[in-house]
């Protein structure tokens, strides 16, 4: 659990950040996809491994990019969940740019294949509202966001630092601002480490990817053991929805 003190320095700097120039312009997500290197290991084969549940996704207002304020919970459950935050002005070629190549990479793949394509959506969540406003995270997802063949990718932002705190701190998404260090200033950079996280259809966390593991070929592995369990299982969370 997170202290006060760590809390505190927390909604300091995210506050220092909001507060920091709005001028910078959105890196273009839309560029041309650079394949990731080979895999160092060979992954196990789907369904010969387990993914204990970690965590439940926090629950908080997210914004779409029409600006309506959503339950993050439409979002995380029906459907197996990938989900990573972002910020537009990410220059960082391991950082945001990467996890927008590698979720354009497996949306391809999903779509080729009918029995997966309803049961996987994609999500990028800025936790830069500052500067992330639903219009810029609109021109952010570029020919992403027109595509309809079957999986969903959502780009979601928030309406303040308040309604991001709970969401940052409940995934465990650390993030802190850069300093000019001649001035002392809060500067446009985001210090961040790259998680993506894969969710259950019931909105649990099942595993947290890195820029080293986030990999389309162990993710889509990690993918279909989560549906063979949940096939082998009678799909729990969906039963319990229709229940409703």
């Amino acid at each position: 659990m997170r202290t006060r003190a760590g809390r505190h320095a927390l909604v300091a700097s995210l506050f220092a950040l909001w507060l920091a120039g709005r001028a910078a312009v959105p890196a273009s997500a839309d560029q041309p996809d650079e394949p990731r290197p080979p895999l160092e290991f060979v992954p196990p084969e789907p369904g010969t491994y387990e993914l204990h549940r970690i965590m439940r996704a926090p629950e908080g207002r997210v914004l779409t990019v029409d600006g309506r304020v959503e339950a993050l919970s439409r979002f995380t459950r029906e459907r197996i969940t990938l989900l990573g935050f972002i910020y537009t002005s990410c220059m960082d070629p391991e950082g945001c740019p990467l996890a927008y190549r590698v979720f354009g990479r497996l949306k391809d793949e999903i779509e080729a294949h009918p029995a997966l394509r309803d049961e996987v959506q994609l999500v990028s969540l800025s936790f830069d509202p500052a500067r992330d406003s639903p219009s810029v995270m609109k021109r952010y997802a570029g020919s992403r966001l027109e595509e309809d063949r079957g999986l969903r990718w959502f780009f979601l932002t928030t309406r303040s630092v308040e309604d991001l705190l709970p969401l940052v701190e409940g995934f465990g998404q650390d993030v802190r601002y850069s300093e000019d260090r001649s001035t002392g200033l809060p500067v446009r950079q985001l210090s961040h480490v790259l998680k993506v996280f894969l969710i259950d259809r019931a909105g649990y966390v099942r595993e947290i990817y890195t820029s080293t593991f986030l990999h389309p070929r162990s993710i889509m592995g990690d993918i279909e053991t989560l549906l063979m369990e949940q096939r082998s299982e009678g799909d729990p969370a969906r039963s319990a929805t229709s229940a409703r």
